[in-house]
């Protein structure tokens, strides 16, 4: 999870500005229900977050020099289905009624195997995802690295902002280790010691923007590699299920966010330790694959989550959300608990499948120019990338209501 960021500009945003869950749980707090209404997701051109994230509470976004990037460009069609262009809530009809302790402004619930999107929230709103974008640097991570191989800790690393895991200068880490540090606590000097073995803080952001473009994100842009908020920074609910079904997808990334303790090892004086985990989801629900948790004042409380039920694997995804009225943990279960409520196949819309070139062999980590010119071109050309949607609605698909969900202050968490 993230902190608040000081204003000190950040090398990561200086190169941001350039290239631009199994059955039910039993909580303690009864779970209630919203009603539908079909007038938001009827003109979702309305919708406030189609173009551009909410406005920021501070200036950790501005850039250190020149203007922001502009906003990424909306697709025609809405990526998944037409359904999913609502920023209302959007169901299946004869389903159970959506949770309505949901604070997320943003959210999806998906099955991981087949893709169905089974209900939503403004699935393709634009927010910041905070440190669960870390996904892609784990992913391109596993892609391109021998998992044993050594990394020395740097002053750079320790230097991070925001959570660390304890890398540090006179440290030796394997990518395996550090990959542990990124995943089960978050460490930003993690994130920093992987995106510096990628190539650098620009190839790596370079990189990452292609993998996101790749695996179909088009609401998507990565302006630093730790999730701490920078200049264009962006992504929806909907990208963030094809980037987590992609990775679920890789027995590496499934392992460690199910790893609920793991021994980091130390440097110097300072010795190595225990890492615990720190998804909630992972200790208290029944079959939790594990998942990631994000924050920052901007994005607001981010989540991600996934568990099994008889072999049936489903995922929730938050964003722009608060701890009120129950924890991001608790929310993603009970929109867990609806997805395994609703009849296998239940379908909204679909995760699209990753474009065809995705492969994980190893890219070429001076190949700077390439990176860039590939992830522009993926971004900028919506409809180039075949859009292999089956969309199998039961009946036919109501589009419901946006739903006021009262939103409470949120506690800024300490270093």
């Amino acid at each position: 999870m993230l902190c608040s960021r000081p204003l000190s500009r950040a090398a990561s945003c200086l190169a941001a500005a350039v290239f631009v869950v199994a059955g039910p749980v039993a909580l303690g707090t009864p779970l209630v229900v919203a009603e539908p209404n079909a007038e938001a997701n009827g003109a979702a051109e309305n919708c406030r977050y189609k173009i551009t994230t909410p406005p920021a509470v501070d200036s950790s976004e501005v850039p250190a020099a020149g203007a922001p990037p502009l906003p990424l460009a909306v697709p025609p069609t809405p990526v998944g289905g037409n359904a999913l262009g609502g920023c209302g809530i959007i169901a299946a009809p004869d389903t159970p009624s959506v949770p309505n302790d949901i604070s997320a402004e943003a959210w999806l619930v998906a099955d991981l195997d087949s893709g169905a999107v089974i209900a939503a929230r403004d699935p393709h709103g634009r927010h910041r995802p905070a440190s669960i974008i870390k996904v892609l640097v784990a992913m391109a991570s596993i892609n391109a690295f021998n998992l044993n191989k050594s990394v020395a800790g740097t002053d750079d690393d320790a230097a991070a902002e925001g959570t660390k895991v304890g890398v540090n200068a006179g440290g030796t880490y394997t990518i395996n280790q550090l990959l542990h540090g990124l995943l089960m606590h978050s460490g930003n000097d993690a994130a920093h010691a992987l995106a510096v073995q990628l190539g650098g803080m620009q190839t790596a952001l370079e990189k990452l923007n292609v993998l996101a473009a790749k695996l179909g994100g088009r609401d998507t842009r990565v302006a630093t590699p730790s999730g701490l908020d920078g200049p264009g920074m962006c992504t929806s609910a909907y990208d963030i299920g094809l980037f987590y079904r992609y990775a679920w997808q890789n027995p590496v990334f499934a392992d460690i966010v199910a790893t609920r303790t793991f021994d980091f090892p130390g440097h110097g004086d300072h010795p190595g330790y225990e890492l615990e985990n720190d998804n909630q989801l992972l200790y208290h629900y029944p079959g939790a694959m594990g998942g990631k948790t994000g924050y920052t004042d901007d994005a607001g409380q981010t989540f991600v989550g996934a568990a099994n039920h008889n072999g049936r694997r489903l995922m929730a995804v938050l964003l722009h959300g608060t701890r009120q009225p129950i924890a991001p943990w608790e929310q993603a279960a009970h929109l867990l608990d609806y997805g395994f409520s609703t009849a296998q196949g239940t379908q909204i819309g679909s995760l699209i499948e990753p474009d065809p070139s995705l492969q994980p062999a190893k890219p070429n980590p001076t190949d700077r120019q390439a990176n860039a010119s590939q992830a522009a071109g993926l971004i900028s050309s919506a409809d180039a990338l075949p859009i292999r949607v089956g969309v199998a609605v039961i009946g036919t698909v109501i589009v419901f209501g946006l739903i006021m969900v009262a939103r409470s202050m949120n506690r800024r968490p300490t270093l």
